[in-house]
């Protein structure tokens, strides 16, 4: 029997939505084109579901991010009963993926209690072991190294065959660094997740019977191993729901692969697909140039965007002479805007392709007084005593985890000195073992100083007593941590390294509200028994990109088209339409052109009332000015749908008084008449 509230969900879908709703056996591509409403289709299916007698703790929906994972399951909770919506799994690929792997990792060697790498700890082991197997002058680039290892991992590519010499060297001794650390990193999270599903049938047919009915959002940004992560928990049955949009696939460069969407048949047959077109987001001149432009592009599924938003405002083309005058344009018009239509400075988007683009723009917005945020700043997790302070709290758990364990052996400094370290180090290396199992050794402390045997002694008895106090999933590891850090006078050490109070206080507070979010996780999870070791997984998952959350910030908003994707603004400025930029040079040499077209499609279809398009004649470049061409993308666009205003109709013309003051006069009234 179908509860209340879903049957109300359900007719509150449109027909290929209630279609896609309905379907819970066997193989279903749902085709969802940008602002067609894709989120309440999943949660309005999962709904129907377990109304329908599906077992909710049978049903695993797998996003991309931790915040679309909260979201949907808080839209769930609003439909059936709160206790069956927590029973759902819905989980990151890379959270699916731990929890695979603590279980069973054994099987391949591990201890469970493995440490995970993420960005700057995979850099700072890479760096390590370039210097050593290079020297200090070796020519290859630790961030190239990383980069080159990522690609072979993400594409299921053997370190050995990668088209680098040294740089294979680098990427095998780096894997082996972390087997011997119990670590792994991202890739191997779904590198070792298939590989035990694969080789072990008995863990696999368990996890498939847990999972019977599997859901996947951002279909279209999954990379191979994740599509054979899919297979593998799918196995016979095929209950395999996958939403996505080709249209939207934007991150080829970090290893997604369009063809699993595209080619979804040759994976699952005969499947049902809907494509869902009616948008609910944008005005139809707006849809109207977002298809015009995507149809150029080859081998992409069918689809046609529309709306019953109808509007007389076109979407407006700008020329302008350099990125300056484009950037002081643009916060003319905004603040004109802000005034006559009575928005709020949160409605005003700036949309770019690469970082570079926001300094003249930054600069016009402080010039102009005009409050505003950058998408994509540090991360809270990112800064210096947040990092000190997980790496100790990671060491407690893995005490072989040599990446961490430098990074906080000597910090606050204990008598451990650099000499003493490197020599740690070598020791470890050369007998095959980790750090920590070195400074322990009698062959090793035999030759060093009674000073230095002293402050190894205690920082192993330090480690060790908390090590075991962290260890147990009950273990009130909130309060643990602010005793610890009192210990070890860890806020004198950052008041005496601090260039000014202010920052000292900054830090401490940074840190303090750290030891609150354990409190707070620790209240979260208590029922369930987990420890720090969860808390830590948490931690490792979480992208940059959620921990930026845009909707806490006030301002005109400045972010590139990548990290736009799934966001929506009354009023969107696309500028830098460019040759060079959008499309950007290097897509020429990658054959990535469509793939840069799919992110000028991205960028329209963020538009929720107003949308214009900017280009510049000229760009600094090294402190030069550098002519620009239009991109020849403009040239795709549907021009029924486009409002063209030139600063200057001659290109190769310096601007003159008059034709400046008849651009401007030209907003102006354009302005008046929006009124």
């Amino acid at each position: 029997m179908t509860a209340k509230p879903v049957m109300q969900g359900l007719n509150g879908l449109n027909e290929p939505q209630r279609m896609a709703a309905r379907h819970t056996q066997g193989p279903l591509l749902i085709l969802a084109g940008a602002g067609t409403g894709k989120t309440r289709v999943i949660t309005t299916r999962i709904a129907y579901m377990i109304a329908n007698r599906i077992l909710p703790e049978n049903i695993l929906a797998v996003t991309f991010t931790n915040k679309a994972a909260s979201e949907m399951r808080e839209r769930v909770g609003h439909m059936i009963k709160a206790a069956d919506a927590k029973k759902v799994t819905v989980s990151t690929f890379h959270s699916l993926c731990v929890k695979i792997l603590r279980q069973n990792i054994d099987r391949l060697g591990y201890k469970k209690n493995f440490g995970i790498y993420s960005g700057a700890d995979q850099l700072g082991l890479v760096r390590k072991l370039v210097v050593k197997r290079g020297g200090k002058n070796a020519e290859l680039d630790p961030k190239l190294a990383l980069s080159l290892i990522g690609n072979a991992k993400s594409r299921g590519l053997p370190l050995e065959s990668i088209n680098h010499s040294f740089g294979a060297e680098i990427a095998q001794a780096y894997q082996q660094e972390l087997k011997l650390m119990n670590s792994v990193d991202f890739d191997d999270l779904l590198i070792f997740a298939v590989r035990l599903l694969n080789d072990h049938p008995d863990v696999a047919e368990g996890w498939q019977r847990r999972f019977p009915y599997i859901m996947v959002d951002e279909f279209q940004d999954t990379n191979g191993l994740q599509m054979a992560l899919l297979r593998s928990l799918a196995g016979s049955r095929q209950n395999v729901c996958v939403v996505g949009d080709d249209d939207q696939s934007i991150y080829g460069w970090r290893g997604a692969e369009i063809s699993n969407i595209l080619e979804f048949e040759r994976f699952f047959p005969d499947p049902v697909v809907v494509k869902l077109e009616e948008n609910y987001r944008c005005p139809m001149p707006v849809l109207h140039l977002a298809n015009s432009i995507i149809r150029h592009n080859q081998g992409r599924r069918e689809k046609t965007l529309w709306s019953s938003k109808e509007s007389d405002e076109l979407v407006r083309l700008l020329g302008m002479p350099s990125a300056e005058e484009e950037a002081q344009a643009i916060v003319g018009e905004m603040l004109a805007t802000k005034h006559t239509q009575q928005r709020e400075w949160e409605d005003f988007a700036i949309l770019f392709r690469m970082n570079a683009q926001s300094r003249p723009l930054e600069q016009a917005l402080r010039e102009n007084q005009v409050p505003y945020r950058v998408v994509g700043g540090m991360s809270f997790f990112d800064r210096r005593e947040i990092k000190d302070i997980v790496s100790y709290l990671q060491v407690l758990v893995n005490r072989s985890d040599d990446v961490n364990l430098l990074r906080v052996i000597n910090n606050p400094p204990r008598g451990i000195g650099e000499g003493l370290i490197e020599s740690a180090t070598d020791f470890s290396s050369v007998h095959g073992i980790s750090v920590w199992e070195a400074i322990q050794r009698e062959d090793f402390l035999a030759s060093r100083s009674a000073k230095g045997r002293s402050a190894l002694a205690k920082f192993v008895e330090l480690m060790e007593r908390y090590g075991e106090m962290a260890g147990t999933p009950t273990a009130d590891y909130a309060t643990m941590t602010g005793e610890f850090l009192k210990e070890i006078e860890y806020f004198d050490y950052l008041r005496r390294t601090c260039k000014t109070p202010a920052e000292a206080d900054l830090r401490e507070q940074n840190a303090r509200e750290f030891i609150d979010t354990l409190f707070e996780h620790r209240a979260r999870s208590s029922h369930k028994a987990k420890g720090l070791q969860h808390f830590l997984d948490e931690i490792a998952l979480a992208s940059d990109r959620e921990d930026d959350d845009i909707s806490k910030k006030k301002g005109v908003c400045l972010i590139t088209l990548h990290a736009a994707k799934g966001l929506e603004f009354p009023i969107v400025y696309l500028v830098g339409l460019e040759e060079g930029i959008l499309p950007h040079s290097r897509s020429v040499l990658e054959g990535t052109r469509d793939e840069e077209r799919r992110l000028l499609y991205v960028g329209i279809t963020r538009a929720m009332r107003s949308l214009t398009l900017t280009y510049c004649h000229s760009r600094k470049k090294y402190g030069e000015k550098q002519p620009c061409q239009p991109s020849s993308f403009i040239k795709e666009l549907d021009r029924k749908w486009l409002q063209e205003i030139l600063y200057d109709e001659h290109i190769n013309k310096p601007p003159t008084e008059e034709s400046t003051a008849s651009f401007f006069e030209q907003l102006r009234a354009m302005l008046a008449a929006k009124s």
